[in-house]
């Protein structure tokens, strides 16, 4: 069994241990590292990057040839066709290139990067032909919000029957674009939609995404895979909306918001540590490295936020940059103790207790 540098550090370390605690014989060590090689390269991440980059590099070239002049003439000239035309080329290629994604799939399941590549293009395509389709039917500015509503639905039902997670997070990042784009159509941009201003509104979403995501996907054992990215887009939008929050709070103008004092915006800054501190607690109590990161992440966000709304403007700056680093500083030292408690912890052999 091929393993990474990383993985193989783990199991090492942990057959080490085992055999210092006596868990195991030195035969049984020996056996279990002879059942796994180490690689000398992590080819699954560079394949992953490659397929990234492959993406991106098209994208370039694509658009360094429009601006070419006379491609630009050509292209004029091969879309200088009605809109219900362009529309229908794309979702043509769309459908050939989510054909051909399945049927790779399922010749070649382990070829997950490519696969998801070739799906990616088949997002591209049909979020084209979705804008040409509101061309071809001259859409106003006010009914936008269905056309992304309707890649909703697309993105959602082929990511789910294909079934492809990335197809997935776009029908969760358009779901997020149409809530934002209809929210604040109907009551104005930039105004509040039933007494909320964007940052409320997100924090909901990104509840509903959370709970709503972890109820079916627990009970649809089939596509339990799901389960996590809707749990990582759902923990963006929340603690990112928790974070705008805690800066602006629920102010729908900026005229409002600046005769706001600080102490009226503390609730939200305290509200957004709370939910990070409780993400912390779910990601001890529960070994879930998701939450926890997240709520490791956004305290930290957090408390250099207030450091800023409240000691920039009154503190020197290289005593400002000073403090920063003495904190960051003690806080790897403390980090670097708890690990080394840990590790003690680890090698304590079992009558030694």
């Amino acid at each position: 069994m091929q393993v990474s540098k990383k993985e193989g550090k783990t199991l090492n370390k942990a057959l080490e241990q085992w055999s210092e605690r006596g868990l195991i014989s030195a035969e049984d060590e020996q056996k279990l590292r002879e059942s796994y090689q180490v690689s000398t390269f992590d080819w699954q991440r560079a394949a992953q990057y490659s397929f990234w980059l492959a993406i991106f590099s098209t994208l370039i070239a694509f658009f360094s040839a429009l601006a070419d002049e006379w491609l630009m003439e050509l292209v004029e000239k091969l879309f200088n066709a009605t809109e219900a035309t362009k529309c229908i080329s794309m979702v043509v290629i769309a459908t050939l290139l989510y054909t051909w994604g399945i049927r790779r799939k399922n010749i070649t399941p382990e070829k997950v990067f490519s696969n998801e590549a070739i799906f990616f293009l088949g997002v591209v395509a049909t979020a084209m032909s979705i804008y040409f389709f509101g061309g071809a039917l001259e859409t106003e500015s006010d009914d936008f919000s269905m056309l992304l509503l309707l890649g909703v639905i697309i993105y959602g039902a082929l990511g789910l029957w294909f079934p492809s997670k990335l197809v997935w997070i776009f029908c969760l990042v358009s779901l997020a674009s149409w809530f934002g784009a209809r929210t604040g159509y109907v009551s104005g941009w930039g105004a509040y939609y039933l007494g909320m201003n964007y940052p409320v509104r997100f924090v909901l979403l990104g509840l509903v995404l959370i709970f709503a995501g972890n109820f079916v996907f627990t009970q649809w054992q089939s596509r339990s895979g799901f389960l996590r990215p809707t749990r990582a887009v759902g923990l963006l939008y929340l603690f990112i909306a928790l974070w705008l929050m805690s800066i602006f709070g629920n102010y729908g103008d900026v005229d409002s918001w600046e005769r706001a004092r600080q102490i009226e915006l503390f609730h939200w800054s305290l509200l957004f540590g709370l939910a990070a501190i409780g993400a912390i607690w779910h990601g001890i109590k529960f070994d879930d490295g998701m939450t926890r990161g997240f709520g490791i992440t956004f305290i930290f966000i957090n408390l250099y936020t207030r450091f800023f709304e409240y000691f920039w403007d009154g503190t020197h700056k290289a005593i400002f940059f000073a403090i920063l680093g003495i904190s960051f500083w003690y806080l790897g030292s403390r980090a670097e103790q708890i690990w080394h408690l840990n590790m003690l912890g680890l090698n304590k052999k079992p009558n030694q207790d």
